[in-house]
């Protein structure tokens, strides 16, 4: 119980900012009628419970999963098993991701299906890239390197409209399901080599497997005639004019999340089972532990869902369209960043990432330090996605110098700061950005009558780059303190051994 109460209180922490920003907003700058503010608070408390939920049930289910299976994997030295488990794990576990289908419904002219199975192949390759990375003891920043070489390459041939959907694509598979079992196979494969390299290569899983999708999604793009791709998103927001009918509109989006969750846990559910019954053998305290945990995740993640899709979506499309067009529309881009600043609190696997780093680190890097760096990141991320709507900018403009830097960065900060950044950018784009941030861009570039395809889209690709920034930046920062700190000792133990020098004449 104390755990619980533990993990409800960092999630109101969390998730009281946003609602605040919202309500000042409401009250200020753009009506809101009480319905709608009324819906928003009871999404606001499905949040708080939601993530409270996932939190407790990801570390005492989700993470111990994904160890105990990569760490078993690593010790058969059978490459090809990990290769093959990796593969089936990206593509399955990807497909049943609901922040993927919520970005897939909002796209016409391309079967859903198609594209999820495009990003599910492409995390799967880029899985197996992962295992072979940390087995070969691959750096990242090469793997990242030739990675983004290729995707800036495909964006040369492939439709203007497609490219940001293909990086979005890449963003969104990273979710709150997928994260925290990911990361604990990559901690569990690299946790047998022991020593710091294990830890440097613990981190780096997240980020290919959202260089995977984008690739595929391209390749996808190719073949896909540019003129029928439009957004799907709707302009008109609906709200329920009595209580009884906000109450209603929940429960009627709880079967559907319900559903979207069940089907994103039973492979994850049933891979662990395969794994206990063949190999790994836990005791069944332990297994009842781990079962426990996923109704947790379970419960966690749908409160959270339909809270967010119900609540928090008409309130973000909204803002979008009264702030634009309204007569303070010269504050679209500051209040895009102050949104930004504290969106990231309310995202699930933000936190499992911090915690994750606190613990490899033995709290060296603290969990504070890089969810600050990341709010940094997001916010600055926001307020480019809302210049690019007002001013049409290209996508190319702000993403292509961004990576470039990043890359750069990558070969000279620590390592373990490259992996940490680039995992940073992926969970960063979770439900609150798809169902949140998306559709107050999308209210924005509709009001003005904008493509919402060229000018919409991308903004979880924006979102996802600037932690990189951020985060390595700050990594920069340690080690020019690190080396300064190690120069001051050496010139201390310098002059002490002068001063022992006895010279005679």
């Amino acid at each position: 119980m104390n755990a619980y109460l533990s993990k409800l209180k960092e999630s109101a922490i969390s998730v009281l900012p946003i609602m605040c920003i919202v309500l000042l907003l409401a009250l200020c700058f753009v009506p809101m009628s009480w319905q709608m503010i009324v819906q928003f608070l009871i999404a606001v408390v499905l949040l708080i419970f939601g993530m409270s939920c996932f939190t407790l049930g990801a570390d005492t289910a989700m993470l111990p999963i994904g160890q105990n299976i990569g760490s078993f994997l690593s010790k058969t030295h059978k490459v090809w098993l990990m290769l093959l488990v990796g593969f089936l794990m990206g593509v399955v576990i990807t497909i049943a991701e609901p922040d993927l289908m919520v970005l897939a419904e909002q796209v016409s002219g391309i079967n859903n299906w198609i594209l999820i199975m495009a990003v599910g192949i492409g995390v799967g390759v880029f899985m197996m890239l992962a295992t072979m990375r940390t087995l070969f003891k691959i750096p990242l920043n090469i793997i990242l390197t030739i990675s983004y070489i290729i995707i800036f390459v495909l964006s040369i041939f492939v439709p203007a409209e497609f490219a940001p959907l293909s990086f979005d694509s890449g963003s969104v598979t990273t979710g709150p399901i997928s994260v925290p079992f990911l990361m604990a196979f990559g901690l569990g494969l690299a946790a047998v080599r022991g020593s710091k390299a294990g830890s440097d290569d613990s981190f780096g899983l997240v980020a290919l497997g959202s260089a995977g999708p984008i690739i595929a999604v391209m390749i996808l793009g190719l073949f896909v005639d540019p003129s029928t791709l439009v957004s799907s998103e709707s302009s008109v927001v609906t709200i329920p004019e009595s209580f009884g009918g906000i109450c209603m509109s929940f429960l009627e989006a709880l079967p559907e999340h319900i559903g979207q969750v069940a089907l994103a846990l039973l492979p994850i559910l049933a891979i662990f089972l395969l794994f206990q019954f063949i190999m790994l053998k836990l005791p069944a305290k332990q297994v009842l532990r781990i079962i426990v945990g996923i109704v947790f995740v379970f419960v966690g993640i749908t409160l959270f869902f339909t809270g967010v899709s119900v609540g928090f979506l008409p309130v973000g499309t909204t803002i979008g369209q009264s702030i634009i067009t309204g007569e303070y529309s010269y504050l679209f881009i500051p209040i895009a960043c102050i949104i930004g600043l504290v969106i990231v609190l309310a995202e699930p696997a933000v936190h499992v990432l911090t915690k994750q780093v606190e613990q490899i680190t033995d709290g060296r890097i603290s969990s504070k330090t890089i969810l600050f760096a990341m709010c940094i990141g997001v916010a600055v991320s926001l307020g480019l996605c809302a210049l690019r709507v007002l001013f049409q900018i290209p996508i190319w403009y702000i993403l292509l110098p961004a990576y470039v830097i990043a890359i750069v960065l990558s070969f000279i900060v620590p390592p373990i700061f490259t992996g940490i950044a680039f995992d940073s950018g992926g969970v960063a784009t979770g439900a609150m950005a798809t169902t949140f941030v998306l559709p107050l861009i999308m209210g924005a570039c509709t009001a003005l009558g904008e493509n919402t395809m060229l000018y919409g889209f991308g903004t979880l690709a924006f979102i996802a780059v600037t932690p990189l920034l951020t985060i390595q930046i700050l990594g920069l920062i340690v080690k020019i303190i690190n080396k300064r700190k190690v120069d001051k000792e050496e010139a201390l133990i310098e002059k002490d051994v002068r001063a022992d020098i006895v010279e005679f004449d």
